[in-house]
């Protein structure tokens, strides 16, 4: 792996650049397994609201299946060069459910309410407990940058 010109970022830095990935990309890769069937991993668009990941996929997914079994899920943005990872807790809200602000960002971020679809959709509220944020091998000693909720220094 070449990592000639690879600055090493402080902590402070990381979290600053993680949380502004997390506002403006759209994309994010969401892992959950089944005991009996095993791992599943989908994109889906998500939203960040300043403490949790949003996403909303339909109910009848193997997604919603996995986390009504699996709630623990990871995330990760879609750059392997300036990784984000996400792990935490995962809870369901049938869409007719959704708190009104999470839904409402959701749908003026991309401009489709999946409440307003024909089928059924489930919003899932992902509540970080651990952040990881690397730019190579030299930022690999001290990725974690969030631990059990908590922003570290």
């Amino acid at each position: 792996m070449e990592t000639t010109g690879i600055v090493r970022r402080p902590a402070a830095e990381r979290i600053r650049d993680a949380l502004e990935r997390l506002v403006t990309e759209r994309d994010v890769w969401l892992s959950t397994a089944h005991p009996d069937h095993g791992p599943h991993q989908v994109p889906l668009w998500f939203l960040w609201d300043g403490r949790a990941v949003w996403l909303c996929t339909a109910a009848t997914s193997v997604t919603v299946r996995n986390l009504r079994t699996e709630p623990r899920v990871r995330l990760a943005l879609p750059d392997t060069f300036d990784v984000v990872l996400l792990q935490g807790d995962a809870e369901c809200f049938p869409d007719q459910e959704v708190p009104a602000a999470a839904a409402a960002a959701f749908a003026d971020k991309f401009g489709w309410d999946p409440r307003a679809e024909e089928g059924s959709f489930v919003y899932v509220r992902v509540l970080p407990s651990t952040v990881r944020a690397w730019r190579g091998e030299p930022e690999l000693r001290g990725r974690v940058i969030m631990r059990d909720g908590t922003w570290l220094d």
